[in-house]
């Protein structure tokens, strides 16, 4: 009988100790990864009704959530972020979080190469409204030329990788933005300043401010795009 009760004893504790592995190991993740699922969803509402503030706010609480070795979730939810801080007047910020973000994934090998592709034409447009914003402001071509040639170099790299893919719609697309970001150089500023400019942007604002006033895109009756145009800001999860 002491025998039996000595195993049923050892038995129990086992089961205690297994509980307590799980809650402290595999359990505490699993905590983790549904409090991130969690933001996501939080930041994909509010995002879908255009309260881009709360969803920043959102996917930075996710990225504060997600364990440090889910490197490729990470990214995924970064690049999110990105999009809708450009979408919520925080253009410099998402234009500092993409940079770092490609710089890399761009090291990285093991990175995945549709998601490279996908940020670094957010990037490419952020550079490309950066460059509208600092010529509406009078900055010099010293201080906007670097931009606009950056978001060419990127479009012209993601329309031959596009092509090299067979994606003939995707190869089309940057060919388009390539040739808007040729034209926006070559404008002359008075040309640009007759055009409709982003909504809540009244050219007054610094783009190198913390949150400069920027809309979603410029009207379609009268935009860059009608002139061999501007790259479409995507919207956020889409």
């Amino acid at each position: 009988m002491a025998l039996r009760i000595l195993l049923l004893t050892g038995w129990l504790l086992l089961g205690v100790a297994g509980a307590v592995a799980h809650w402290y190991g595999p359990g505490v993740e699993r905590q983790k990864l549904d409090s991130v699922a969690q933001s996501v969803r939080a930041a994909e509402a509010a995002a879908a009704g255009e309260d881009y503030a709360k969803a920043v706010e959102e996917y930075e609480a996710a990225l504060k959530a997600l364990p440090p070795a889910r490197t490729a979730e990470a990214r995924k939810i970064q690049l999110e972020k990105a999009k809708a801080q450009i979408l919520g007047q925080q253009l410099a910020d998402a234009h500092a979080e993409l940079k770092a973000l490609v710089d890399e994934m761009a090291a990285d090998p093991a990175a995945d190469p549709k998601l490279l592709a996908e940020a670094r034409s957010a990037q490419a447009n952020s550079q490309y409204y950066n460059t509208w914003l600092m010529r509406l402001e009078g900055l010099g071509r010293d201080d906007w030329e670097p931009e606009i040639e950056a978001a060419r170099q990127a479009y012209k790299l993601l329309a031959e990788d596009a092509e090299k893919r067979g994606d003939t719609a995707e190869a089309q697309k940057q060919r388009e933005d390539l040739e808007a970001a040729v034209r926006l150089a070559r404008m002359d500023l008075s040309e640009l300043q007759g055009l409709n400019i982003p909504k809540q942007c009244k050219g007054c604002c610094s783009c190198r401010g913390s949150k400069p006033k920027f809309g979603k895109v410029p009207p379609k009756n009268n935009d860059i795009r009608g002139a061999g145009g501007a790259p479409p800001i995507e919207d956020t999860g889409n």
